[in-house]
């Protein structure tokens, strides 16, 4: 792909409209000084002290967050409790201009909740602690899955695909269970028009008519295949095979600094797609939902499935380099990011 074209898929994003069904997380990350900390008159622990909070919309407001900072129009579509997180959660998507309405209120369910705490330490570096997750661990109620359903099939005529972000490990208890799961099957081979794209952590496996877009450990489990990592060329063709006998539909899978892969039917035939290697620190939060977000948005602006992956790539190599927060990247950033990959490969 030279310039000339990714400008012009570029270019075309501002009219490309995609639904993001899934589980919204708030992203919350409290940096805290080590120099300050007290030690708690009623434990004799050390008290942290918390000195700066920021908050994020994360998972599939990972995602949506992309899109618009790719000025991609998104509807969000899932659920937030009644409480603090479900206020913020609101907010931070309003300041990015997604409509929050979209987001059903769950007065008995959490706001899905990532709390990640940062210490800095007396020589100024920092590191995260132990992640604190705030989940729903029982299964979502029947009438919010119909609400769900309703909503979708209304808003499916308005964009031009659907972003599946199946997040949470627990069976059933997310957004995605398995009657939404059918609901988005059915609707994918009754509208082949739009694009339907899914990344699922835990549950690829059981996804039909979908492309389907995860990482090499996933797409391990999704095949339900016997294999140690590192897994050889054939290997992987084995998993895809396996995925496409019930999807039908591409697959894509992500393997950090080599790239991706794409695998689209035929049975000896993988496509391998570069990326630009990155030096320095890094931090992968968010990476394989920038992959997700831009390749659906270039899909969409008329990218050939090879052109949207390449792009996916560039974005996440933008993305690493962001540390400590949920990163976000612009279309002018993702040119000046193929310069420098056409630089990297002279």
């Amino acid at each position: 792909m030279d310039e000339a074209r990714l400008t012009q898929i570029l270019d075309r994003f501002t009219s490309v409209n995609l639904l993001v069904l899934g589980d919204y997380f708030l992203d919350c990350y409290l940096t805290m000084d080590r120099n300050l900390s007290e030690i708690s008159l009623e434990t004799n622990l050390e008290a942290y002290q918390v000195i700066e909070m920021r908050k994020y919309p994360g998972a599939a407001g990972t995602v949506a967050g992309n899109l618009r900072s790719l000025e991609v129009n998104v509807t969000a579509l899932g659920i937030c409790g009644d409480d603090g997180n479900g206020y913020d959660l609101r907010k931070k998507l309003a300041a990015i201009q997604i409509n929050p309405e979209t987001l059903l209120h769950c007065p008995n369910r959490f706001t899905p909740t990532y709390n990640k705490p940062m210490m800095r330490e007396p020589d100024g570096h920092e590191h995260e602690l132990n992640r604190m997750d705030v989940k729903n661990r029982l299964p979502l109620p029947e009438e919010v899955e119909q609400q769900i359903i309703t909503k979708l099939r209304e808003l499916l005529p308005q964009v031009d695909g659907v972003l599946v972000v199946d997040q949470v490990k627990e069976r059933n208890c997310g957004v995605i269970t398995d009657r939404v799961r059918e609901e988005i099957q059915s609707l994918a081979r009754s509208h082949p028009q739009k694009l339907f794209m899914v990344d699922s952590r835990d549950f690829a496996g059981l996804y039909t008519d979908v492309i389907i877009k995860t990482n090499l450990s996933e797409a391990v489990k999704a095949a339900n295949y016997p294999a140690d990592m590192p897994l050889t060329s054939e290997q992987i063709k084995a998993c895809c095979r396996i995925i496409y006998s019930r999807t039908h539909r591409p697959i894509v899978i992500t393997r950090g600094e080599r790239g991706a892969i794409i695998y689209q039917g035929d049975p000896e035939s993988l496509s391998e797609i570069p990326t630009y290697q990155v030096s320095g620190p890094i931090d992968i939060v968010g990476a394989g939902d920038s992959v997700s977000a831009s390749t659906g948005a270039a899909l969409c602006a008329g990218a050939s499935l090879e052109e949207a992956v390449f792009i996916g790539n560039l974005t996440a190599s933008l993305i690493i380099q962001q540390i400590g927060v949920t990163g976000t990247t612009t279309r002018a950033r993702i040119l000046e990011r193929y310069h420098e990959f056409i630089g990297q490969k002279v």
